[in-house]
């Protein structure tokens, strides 16, 4: 609606009732459900917590998506919605009640975009609430439980609005079922995480990513919790140390910790997604690990992890890694190691994988040849990136040859040719401006790329790199005019000297 447009019936009724709190309140049992939401959306941003309340109270439909609204944390009107479900609770006949799922997620719902004030639209919301009440709580009919879903992320300690929602669950338990879907828990104390598990339903998590720094012994006590988290689809483990407060002094007693962590995966049925950043295991238990694993992966990153010989078998011979659509090695020492085993894995996936990244690996020539043959066979592949070793020109010439039936390919990002270095390792600018544009010439004459790039590695003393990078359209290797020095946002990893073309300025 434009600014001249006069505003419609609907909205004059919610402005009016909004100006009134006791006449809003008195009149929710006469009103009609298609005022619901727009009257809720408005009380919500105006922070009118006596409305929130009787609203949640007599709320017409089984799905109520309020953490959407939530973009800041605010207690008062987290309070005002959770006495709206203890209203609720308390005043109205089991039989009435239509509310059924509380939603607390900040994430985007088509229920509050829906209405427009028709009665199709009205039975257009009613059927998007079903259909997110019979993905999120099938069983609800027999359980008879309000189900309140949040995502949690906790770090260091837990915030007033989370242990707010956290004790006022623990004592609802009876008529309250709270879920989380996506748990994050950062440097934690496991006494604490503990807790919080105590009030979750442990099936309901989907998603779990464990930034702790624990040690193995630690990370043992959450073992039982882990066993009940049947639904996890996704797993980050990230910085787990063998025994950071020397707890454990008898090796085998570390052995028998891992071993135990390692055997719940066994049974989580539901996992589709594994990262772990600086852990590490044995080739035993990395075998292990693996086997147990009851279902194909699609997702598998290893960063800063330490993979032996073994372990480079063990991957390509598992079984659960032979449908993998992702695979991402980061900081994975591979120098050392025959790559037949790599070049066997990504065979046995050349159907079905859509990005590989193999990046600062310490790959040398003779390994990269040996995937050739197997990654030009990969033909779904979307994003590709080797940046961060250490590959010749004539290698890099013989990458972009066998790339050149990838016609899925809309993001590569390569490494400088070693051409590109001095003695001490330093990079010789005029040789990288050099050599980019030959290499991007090799491309273009076998395919159009949408989006490429070529980096030096980081540069020590500046903490930047030089970088080549293309637009996506009329990709050439000569229409470069200048060059800037460019760090990007975010991570802050990378300063890039980008060049830059004439369209792009």
């Amino acid at each position: 609606m434009s600014a001249q447009d006069p505003p419609t019936l609907q909205q004059l009724a919610v402005q009016r009732l909004l100006k009134d709190e006791a006449m809003a309140i008195s009149s929710l049992q006469y009103l009609p459900g298609v005022l619901f939401p727009p009257l809720f959306k408005e009380a919500f941003n105006h922070k009118q917590t006596n409305i929130l309340r009787a609203m949640v109270a007599a709320w017409p439909f089984p799905f109520l998506p309020v953490g959407t609204l939530m973009k800041t944390p605010d207690l008062e009107t987290l309070k005002a919605v959770l006495d709206g479900v203890d209203l609720l609770w308390t005043r109205v006949v089991p039989r009435r009640r239509k509310l059924q799922v509380l939603d607390l997620r900040n994430v985007h719902h088509d229920f509050w975009d829906i209405w427009v004030g028709t009665e199709d639209r009205e039975r257009s919301a009613e059927a998007v609430s079903g259909k997110q009440i019979a993905k999120c709580s099938p069983r609800y009919a027999l359980r008879q439980r309000l189900k309140v879903v949040a995502d949690l992320c906790l770090r260091f300690h837990l915030n007033e609005h989370q242990t707010y929602l956290l004790q006022w669950a623990q004592q609802r338990r009876s008529f309250i079922r709270l879920c989380c879907v996506k748990m994050r828990i950062w440097a934690l104390p496991v006494y604490t995480v503990k807790k919080v598990l105590m009030v979750f339903q442990p099936d309901s998590i989907q998603e779990l990513e464990l930034n702790t720094g624990w040690s193995l012994s630690t990370l043992v006590h959450f073992v039982s919790y882990m066993d009940q988290m049947r639904n996890l689809q996704k797993l980050l483990l990230t910085r787990v140390h063998k025994n950071t407060f020397k707890v454990l002094s008898n090796p085998s007693d570390i052995q028998k910790c891992i071993t135990k962590f390692v055997s719940q995966f066994s049974k989580l049925n539901c996992l589709q997604h594994l990262s772990m950043n600086g852990v590490y295991f044995s080739s035993e238990h990395m075998k292990q690990l693996f086997r147990y694993l009851k279902t194909p992966l699609e997702t598998l990153s290893l960063t800063f992890c330490k993979l032996s010989q073994l372990d480079l078998s063990s991957l390509s011979q598992s079984q659960s890694l032979h449908q993998l659509k992702h695979l991402g090695l980061r900081l994975v020492k591979l120098i050392d190691l025959s790559p037949m085993p790599f070049h066997d894995l990504l065979m046995s996936v050349k159907d079905t994988l859509q990005t590989l990244e193999v990046e600062g690996c310490w790959m040398v020539d003779s390994q990269l040849i040996t995937l050739l043959p197997a990654l030009s066979q990969c033909s779904q592949l979307t994003r590709l990136s080797f940046y961060d070793n250490d590959i010749s020109m004539a290698v890099l010439k013989d990458l972009l040859y066998h790339t050149a039936n990838l016609s899925q390919l809309s993001q590569e990002f390569y490494p400088a040719p070693l051409e590109c270095y001095d003695e001490g390792g330093r990079v010789r600018p005029a040789i990288f401006a050099q050599l980019c544009p030959e290499l991007l010439n090799i491309l273009v004459t076998v395919r159009q790329p949408r989006s490429i790039s070529f980096a030096t590695y980081i540069c020590q003393e500046c903490c930047g790199c030089f970088e080549r990078e293309e637009a996506p359209d009329k990709v050439t290797a000569h229409n470069v005019k200048r060059l800037e020095l460019f760090i990007p946002g975010g991570s802050g990893l990378r300063g890039m000297l980008l060049y830059v073309s004439d369209s792009e300025k």
